[in-house]
């Protein structure tokens, strides 16, 4: 039974200093937080804790950590509140419980590798601080250590996701002892008679191999002796599920597998390692081809050592790994942990992700180098993928996205059809705005609906390339379909003025010839170029009439063209000049109400000709470029725009009279007036006022400055 005592302990003996009495405070904790629980018979909560604990004084943490790891399952609902354990522990162990509670509710589902690769990173990246993945991972082993007590349905699942998530980030931080036990417990619950049948059968023969180890032991030890050379030699057995998986992959049977036996030298030097080599190859027969020496060249992980093997004692295959200490050193405890070359079969995992998880390996190595707390350090904090986030769906299914992400961009990523029809999103069932940046863990639910097409403002806040092209490819298909039927309408309207139906000009070979020369390929890009205010049907008439059409006067009108004629004599021309277009249909823009002497541009838009805007107005540079028109005003003609000015002003008797007289004053007409008493002794006035251009308008608000009272004169764009 584990006590407090003997993991103070194991604490001391790398950190001297421990804070004895902040454990064992923890454990008091841990015991009131866990009184009255029910729990399945046998199972000690306390003990758990301790246990956790232990496998973290093995990773050689620090006592935060290890406080963390006796506290980490004591915030469950019915226990001690969050304010009590802060207020005896503090804000970091409190912080540090709840992010591993928040993976602990990860909801896992079993898919492709690729998933459960996107699966592992958001782990990581959830988790930020390096110390609440050893806790997890301690965690992890314990529950694997006692998971007899779960049901077996439970039991499978679990293992599962040990076997896919929590072995392989073991392995990759370089805990290969802890990956080993993670392996050999998750492959006892997932086939247990293949299991069953391996363990009697090693064990059987354990005596044997036990004696067959010993005795190569001492004949590698002698054979160094005889050289003056200072080693370590050591034997092992492999772990079962390394014997499992390569029965698994070469379909052998456990006869057949000669390397359930590994020796390894460790000695002082690069030139000692080829010395021992020399020695084995001298003693015994090499076997062709199964030399391999990662001195002269590393593996890309900087994993370095001599392996060979050999036809040993008895006439039996036996695989020999010499190294120097510092190699092995780096082989087991982290930075070359060779998890690509362990991993077959996974997911290829990119250079950027190696270069972050060899830097959390070497987090791993300073923290067990250097002597401060790492509390008081900013290397435990990591960020490893600080490019993404990872996200589910209800489903489970992880989509890994760029940081930032939007549920647009989440629902294009589930398929092109649900990000076009998305119309809501909730997430963590709750209902959210289309424009809430997605979290690491957030379970998301794209809303869809057959009648929701894409809009163009979705292009302000989504951030993958697929959303963002997807979005601009149905914008850019809409908008030449609208802008199709306005050059149509506008080419139809030219061609009446020459008698011609487009139906007409359509069948003329002039027309085909016309289609060409302004290089289309058809009549629909006319129509959508003219659409897009570049090309005037005035000149696609000139090119693709015969001239003696275009030079036909129009035949004499009848009634109703003559009271038509008159109609359009008493118009008044519009007061702007339009580059290259002739008569169209031309509207003043209520967005910036534009007025005679500002700058302005043109908008063509679908069913309403052209729309005059100002040109720093928003909404005209929001639009496409390809719908818009050089304008200008026309000056020499004297027209009048309305336009509203709000004047605020003190609440006193003659204030209307005064400032009416000076918009009088400026030549200016009133067109409507509305008074308001705001009540802090000062009133707001609004008027709607005819002038000729922005000259006049100035004019205009310097004269009611001028009025006693008035506090302040502004113009209102709608």
């Amino acid at each position: 039974m584990l006590k407090i005592e003997d993991i103070i302990e194991e604490l001391q003996g790398y950190s001297p200093q421990v804070d004895q009495k902040l454990l064992i405070r923890a454990r008091d904790f841990c015991i009131r937080a866990h009184h009255g629980q029910d729990a399945p018979a046998d199972f000690d909560c306390l003990q758990h804790s301790l246990e956790v604990a232990s496998i973290l004084a093995r990773l050689k943490v620090d006592e935060t950590t290890l406080v963390v790891g006796i506290l980490q399952n004591s915030l469950a609902p019915g226990r001690v509140t969050r304010e009590e354990l802060e207020a005896e522990f503090g804000q970091e162990v409190l912080n540090l419980i709840d992010i591993g509670n928040k993976i602990s509710n990860i909801p896992y589902r079993q898919s492709n590798q690729q998933h459960v690769e996107s699966f592992r990173k958001m782990f990581v990246a959830m988790a930020r601080d390096l110390r609440v993945i050893l806790v997890y991972l301690a965690v992890r082993l314990s529950d694997m250590r006692n998971i007899g007590y779960r049901r077996e349905q439970e039991q499978v699942a679990y293992s599962r996701e040990t076997l896919e998530i929590y072995a392989p980030l073991a392995n990759r931080l370089g805990i290969s002892w802890l990956k080993g036990e993670l392996e050999d417990l998750a492959l006892k619950v997932l086939e247990p008679e293949k299991y069953r049948a391996l363990t009697q059968r090693i064990t059987a023969h354990k005596a044997e191999r036990s004696e067959y180890v010993t005795d190569v032991r001492e004949q590698l030890h002698g054979l160094l002796e005889q050289s003056g050379i200072q080693g370590e030699v050591t034997g092992r057995f492999k772990h079962f599920y390394s014997v499992y998986r390569k029965m698994e992959r070469t379909g052998v049977s456990l006869d057949q597998i000669y390397d359930l036996t590994a020796f390894r030298v460790l000695v002082d030097s690069v030139r000692e390692c080829y010395e021992v080599l020399g020695l084995v190859h001298a003693t015994w027969k090499p076997i062709p081809g199964r030399f391999k020496d990662y001195i002269a060249m590393p593996k890309s992980n900087m994993y370095q050592s001599l392996h060979t093997t050999v036809i040993g004692p008895f006439a039996e295959r036996m695989e020999v790994q010499i190294r120097t200490r510092e190699m092995h050193r780096i082989a087991e405890e982290g930075v070359a942990a060779h998890w690509k070359y362990k991993e077959s079969g996974a997911v290829a995992v990119t250079g950027r992700d190696d270069q972050r998880f060899n830097w959390l390996r070497q987090v791993l190595e300073w923290q067990r180098d250097v002597s401060t707390e790492w509390s008081a350090s900013e290397t435990s904090f990591i960020d490893l993928f600080p490019e993404e986030v990872y996200v589910f769906t209800p489903n489970g299914d992880v989509k890994e996205l760029p940081q930032g992400s939007c549920p647009i961009d989440f629902a294009y990523a589930v398929h092109t059809d649900v990000g076009s029809q998305c119309v809501g999103a909730r997430i963590n069932s709750k209902l959210s705005p289309l424009k809430t940046q997605l979290k690491n863990g957030d379970i998301v639910e794209v809303l869809t609906s057959a009648h929701q097409t894409p809009s163009k403002d979705w292009l302000s806040f989504v951030k993958t390339p697929k959303a963002r092209n997807k979005i601009r490819q149905w914008v850019k298909a809409e908008q030449r379909e609208k802008s199709i039927e306005i050059g149509r309408e506008l080419l139809e309207k030219e061609l009446r003025k020459h008698q011609y139906s487009l139906k007409r000009a359509l069948s003329l070979e002039s027309f085909s010839r016309a289609i060409g020369e302004f290089g289309f390929q058809s009549a629909e890009d006319i129509f959508a170029t003219i659409g897009y205010g570049k090309l005037s049907a005035g000149q696609v008439v000139s090119s693709a009439l015969p001239k003696e059409e275009q030079k036909r006067q129009p035949g004499k009108p009848g009634p109703l063209g003559k009271v038509l004629e008159r109609f359009a004599r008493r118009k008044p021309q519009s007061s702007i000049l339009i580059g290259g277009i002739d008569n169209v249909m031309v509207r003043f823009a209520n967005c910036c109400n534009p007025l005679p002497g500002e700058p302005v541009t043109g908008f063509i838009t679908r069913g309403r000709g052209l729309t005059v805007h100002a040109k720093n107005c928003p909404q005209v540079l929001a639009s496409e470029p390809e719908r818009r028109v050089d304008i200008e005003w026309d000056m020499q003609r004297k027209t009048t725009r309305p336009v509203k000015i709000q004047v605020i002003c003190s609440d006193q008797k003659g204030m209307l009279v005064g400032i009416s007289g000076a918009i009088a004053n400026a030549d200016a007409n009133i067109c409507s007036a509305s008074v308001h008493a705001r009540g802090d002794k000062q009133g707001t006035n609004l008027f709607e006022i005819d002038v000729e251009n922005l000259e006049h308008l100035n004019r205009v608000i310097r004269e009611v400055k001028k009025v006693k009272g008035v506090i302040r004169v502004e113009r209102i764009r709608n």
